[in-house]
C-alpha cells in the first residue's frame, strides 16, 4: 500500500516520545553513577521512609559533627560502670566484705588525708588490686627508703658517739620486717587491708603483707603531707623500738628483763616455743615466740635459738609496753 507524507508525519509523532524515553534513560545512567561518589565523601544515614531530598542534604551536612563525636567517645576509657576498682572508694576490705572505712582508718593512723585515693592505694595488696599499678607496691618500695631514712636520721641524732657498726645493727632490727609487721597489727591496719580471695580465706595475713603494709602508709603520708608528718608517725612508732633495741645492744638481756616482769606482775615464769625452723642444717634460722601464760607474744628469726629467743623477749617487752605494762620498773627492781 502506498504511503502518504500524512501517515509518515503520524508514524514519526507517535515514535517521538518513544524515543524520548529511552534518552531520558541513558542520560539518567551517568547521574546514577555519580551518586556512590557523595556517599563516599560524607557517608549518610540510612534514609527513612518519607525523607525529602532537602531532609537527605541536611543529613548529610550533619555527618562531620556526628563522626566526630563518635571518636571522641571511641578515644575515651572504657566504663567500668558501678563496678568498683581496688584503689577507689567503694572497694572491699579484706577482713569482711566491708566497706574501707577510710575516716576510721586516718584516725588510727593519726594523719588526715588530702587525697583519700593515695591512703586506699597504700592498703591495696597485689592480689586485691585491678593491676599491679593499683596495688600498693610501689609505695612499699617508696616507704622502705623513707622509714630508712628517718631512722637512720635519729639514730644518727642521738647516738652521736656510736660507731656506723653499732648504727646499724640498731637500724636493721628497727626496720625488720617483724618489727613493721607488729607494728601494723598494733595499729590494727588489717581490719582495712584490702585482698584478693586467696588471702581473704585465711584468718592471719603474713608478716611480709603486714611490713608492706607499714611502709606502704608511711610513703602514703609522705605523698599527701610531706616529710614532716611521714617524721612524726615514723617517730611515734619507732623511737620506742629504738630505745628497746639500743638497750639490747649496749648489754641489756631482754630474756632476763622479761622474766623480771613477768614474775613481779603475772606470778609466772616466761617459756619459749620454736614455731618454724629454716635453712640448711649448718645454718638453721629460728622462728621462736615467747609465752606468758596462755598468751604468746609476737615470734622472732634469729640464727640460733638463744638470739631468736632474745628478740622474741624483746617483741614480748615491746607489746607489753604498749598494753601499759612497766617495763622499766621491772628492769630497775631485778
Amino acid at each position: 500500500m502506498k504511503r502518504t507524507k500524512q501517515d509518515e508525519g503520524e508514524e514519526r509523532a507517535v515514535a517521538a516520545p518513544s524515543s524520548g524515553g529511552i534518552a531520558k534513560k541513558r542520560s539518567a545512567r551517568p547521574a546514577a553513577a555519580k551518586k556512590p561518589q557523595t556517599d563516599l565523601a560524607a557517608p549518610a544515614r540510612p534514609g527513612r521512609q518519607g525523607d525529602s531530598p532537602e531532609d537527605s542534604q541536611a543529613d548529610s551536612l550533619a555527618e562531620p559533627a556526628s563522626l566526630a563525636s563518635s571518636a571522641a567517645v571511641a578515644d575515651a576509657p572504657p566504663s567500668r560502670g558501678n563496678e568498683p576498682r581496688a584503689n577507689e572508694p567503694g572497694a572491699i576490705a579484706a577482713r569482711g566484705d566491708k566497706p574501707v572505712d577510710l575516716v576510721a582508718c586516718q584516725e588510727r593512723i593519726g594523719h588526715t588525708f588530702r587525697d583519700e585515693s593515695i591512703l586506699l592505694a597504700a592498703l591495696t595488696h597485689a592480689s586485691g588490686a585491678a593491676h599491679r599499678l593499683a596495688s600498693n607496691e610501689r609505695l612499699e618500695f617508696l616507704g622502705d627508703a623513707i622509714l630508712g631514712f628517718i631512722v637512720c636520721d635519729t639514730l644518727y641524732r642521738i647516738f652521736p658517739e656510736s660507731l656506723e657498726g653499732d648504727l646499724t645493727r640498731v637500724k636493721s632490727v628497727v626496720v625488720s620486717r617483724e618489727t613493721c609487721g607488729r607494728i601494723s597489727e598494733q595499729l590494727g591496719l588489717t581490719e582495712f587491708l584490702i585482698v584478693g580471695k586467696g588471702l581473704a580465706v585465711n584468718s592471719a595475713v603474713p608478716v611480709s603483707v603486714l611490713s608492706d603494709l607499714f611502709e606502704s602508709v608511711v610513703a602514703a603520708i609522705y605523698l599527701d603531707g610531706g616529710i614532716e608528718p611521714a617524721r612524726r608517725f615514723v617517730s611515734r612508732w619507732m623511737e620506742p623500738e629504738i630505745a628497746q633495741v639500743s638497750s639490747g645492744a649496749q648489754g641489756a638481756n631482754h630474756k632476763s628483763l622479761l622474766q623480771q616482769l613477768s614474775q613481779r606482775d603475772f606470778g609466772v615464769t616466761p617459756t619459749y616455743e620454736v614455731m618454724e625452723e629454716s635453712g640448711p642444717d649448718h645454718s638453721k634460722s629460728f622462728h621462736v615466740s615467747a609465752f606468758i601464760g596462755e598468751r604468746r607474744y609476737t615470734p622472732a628469726w634469729g640464727r640460733n635459738k638463744k638470739e631468736a629467743e632474745q628478740r622474741a623477749a624483746s617483741n614480748a617487752l615491746v607489746e607489753l609496753r604498749a598494753a601499759g605494762v612497766g617495763v622499766a620498773d621491772a628492769g630497775r627492781r631485778g
